[in-house]
């Protein structure tokens, strides 16, 4: 059989959108100027696209009411962007950020139901999900819909209060949500996310095989202070090399040998990585990415620091931004635009990776020993030997690991174990 070609085309660049003012409370009191001002700044860091968080229990306060004026306010955020040369991807049900939940009163409390399964609420988040996606879909500059932030958190420890579902619910919930955004948009790149629990929590009901294998690309969020940054120092292997792990851990799981992966969220978090090697990291990071076949983009979280006159955040969420809450370009903002002009016009090419480290989880489609796979784990541990030693490695699970053709199909030709790894 012959060799894959690498698919060839232009990285995307962009930052998940937090508002300079206000947070992601701005949609209280919507101000489109200090939106366009924020926005201008990001298109001049030479970003090309930006990920947009409506909030949805201000979006949908009622199951039977998905306000008109917040959906034109997202339109009017649209708009804006491409007038600045920015894509626009939107998430849906936000959901959780930033350590906060923001859920609709009709999903807690005295009307609490099951965020995945009740066939009310169900409803309710399919017609949402739909309404968002229509209200764009003859925007060109409009990416597609996210389902939602990290929503995977609700369904599992160690979330206080989760409303507990299994795999087949989680599979049944993705599916259903995915066709709704498809409705309202349809042919866009509408895709689920979810944090690193579905790639490294054994029995987390959010599985590898749902991220790798449902919606139009594969979206993975890497944080360092999940483990690495605590395990390796801020400067190790496994620490800068984190995200691109992520991204070729994901392509183990993928049934299409050139799915597209968007490391979707990646930050500097303090004091995991001191505020005096943001930028070498921030880079490090990127660079390590850019190394890995089919990655289709980089969105950095984030945008803009949160202002410190905001209460009860978790302290390195304070300073993630490239910007300043006054719009003034930070370190790390410069390490990316550096990035950005290096690779203006450029086509990703970073070529095959030869050699794939056997991933056993008990089974592709539960994993149910997927924590080989986490910080600490046979698998994570023996992949960063790999790479500290200079090779370039992808993964493989362990029953492709003596499929020929699936093998052929990725240009893999060793396959080696974490025992082999030393």
């Amino acid at each position: 059989m012959p060799m894959p070609v690498p698919q060839t085309r232009q990285v995307r660049f962009g930052a998940n959108y937090t508002p300079s003012q206000g947070w992601f409370h701005h949609w209280l009191d919507f101000d489109l100027d200090a939106v366009r001002a924020d926005l201008d700044s990001l298109a001049g860091l030479g970003l090309d696209h930006i990920r947009v968080f409506p909030l949805w229990p201000l979006f949908q306060p009622n199951r039977t009411l998905i306000r008109p004026r917040a959906v034109e306010q997202l339109v009017q955020l649209a708009d804006a962007a491409a007038e600045r040369g920015l894509d626009i991807s939107v998430d849906g049900l936000q959901g959780h950020l930033s350590s906060f939940d923001f859920l609709p009163a009709w999903t807690r409390t005295w009307h609490r139901r099951n965020l995945f399964t009740d066939p009310e609420v169900l409803a309710g988040q399919e017609e949402y999900l739909r309404t968002l996606a229509a209200a764009l879909a003859d925007r060109p500059h409009f990416l597609g819909m996210t389902l939602g932030n990290e929503i995977n958190q609700f369904s599992d420890g160690p979330h206080p209060d989760p409303d507990r579902i299994t795999g087949a619910q989680a599979t049944a919930w993705l599916e259903r949500m995915l066709a709704a955004c498809e409705r309202g948009a349809p042919g866009r790149m509408h895709l689920h996310a979810a944090y690193d629990a579905a790639w490294y929590r054994d029995g987390h009901p959010f599985t590898p095989a749902q991220a790798a294998r449902l919606g139009a690309a594969t979206a993975v969020h890497s944080w360092v202070f999940n483990g690495t940054a605590q395990r390796h120092g801020p400067a190790g292997t496994a620490t800068e090399q984190h995200a691109a792990y992520l991204v070729e851990l994901s392509k183990a799981w993928a049934t299409d040998p050139h799915r597209p992966v968007w490391l979707q969220e990646v930050g500097a978090p303090a004091p995991h990585i001191p505020e005096d090697r943001a930028a070498r990291f921030t880079e490090a990071t990127v660079r390590n990415a850019l190394d890995c076949p089919d990655l289709w983009g980089v969105t950095w979280w984030c945008s803009h620091d949160v202002a410190r006159s905001l209460a009860d955040f978790p302290e390195l969420e304070y300073g993630l931004g490239l910007l300043r809450t006054d719009r003034t370009v930070k370190p790390a903002g410069k390490a990316i635009a550096a990035l950005v002009e290096e690779w203006r016009g450029r086509a990703h090419r970073p070529g095959v990776r030869s050699t794939a480290l056997v991933v056993d989880v008990g089974g592709a489609a539960a994993a149910p020993f997927r924590s080989v796979c986490a910080p600490g784990g046979a698998v994570f541990e023996a992949w960063m030997r790999l790479t500290a030693q200079g090779a370039r490695p992808s993964l493989v699970l362990a029953e492709l690991a003596g499929d020929e053709a699936h093998l052929v199909s990725r240009g893999i030709t060793e396959v080696c174990t974490a025992d082999d790894a030393g």
